[in-house]
């Protein structure tokens, strides 16, 4: 089966967003080019992991050039996009894996999202491991809207529930089981 690819080179607007209460919110990449806008979903873990990784890859290439990467050391103070989502948000697919890449020619960072898999038992896998070709979205930032997508995606998942002060689980309205507090409610 023949993968279908969403290339966004480069798109106009891409960032990570939520729908939904702190503690049951749905998580999002959202990119948009023109008229077309393509949402896929993914959990708050892999939205963590990808601006974590983003904000290293953009430290380690100003690092090794010097300063001379057309990338900015620190998020400026210039306008930050903290708009929603854009509405009708039909995902694509489940994110499973990502790909984060620096291409020293274009000089620009490089994601890809591909869609989950459901493992079946008597689906053969090729060499990959992949058990064929999968959806992606591929795209492609200048390392200023790099900076600003991490910055964004760094503080959408540090706004969801407070944590409990004596265990660090998240606290929901009604409260939680703490096991640092023997099992009583907090």
């Amino acid at each position: 089966m023949a993968a279908q690819v969403f290339d966004f080179d480069p798109p106009e607007r891409f960032v990570a967003g939520t729908v939904g209460e702190p503690g049951s919110r749905t998580f999002f990449l959202q990119a948009r080019r023109g008229r077309r806008v393509t949402s896929v979903s993914l959990e708050k873990l892999q939205v963590s992991a990808l601006a974590e990784r983003v904000e290293e890859l953009l430290d380690e290439v100003v690092r090794r050039t010097g300063g001379s990467a057309p990338v900015p050391a620190l998020l400026g103070p210039g306008p930050r996009d903290d708009a929603p989502l854009e509405q009708p948000i039909d995902d694509e697919f489940r994110v499973g894996t990502m790909t984060l890449a620096w291409d020293g020619e274009r000089e620009e960072v490089v994601i890809e999202c591909f869609e989950a898999l459901e493992t079946d038992a008597g689906a053969e896998e090729d060499e990959t491991g992949t058990g064929g070709e999968r959806t992606v979205m591929r795209v492609h930032l200048s390392g200023a809207a790099a900076r600003a997508f991490a910055a964004r995606s760094a503080a959408l998942v540090e706004a969801g529930r407070a944590s409990c002060p004596l265990c660090g689980d998240p606290l929901d309205p009604a409260g939680h089981v703490c096991a640092r507090a023997n099992g009583y409610r907090r």
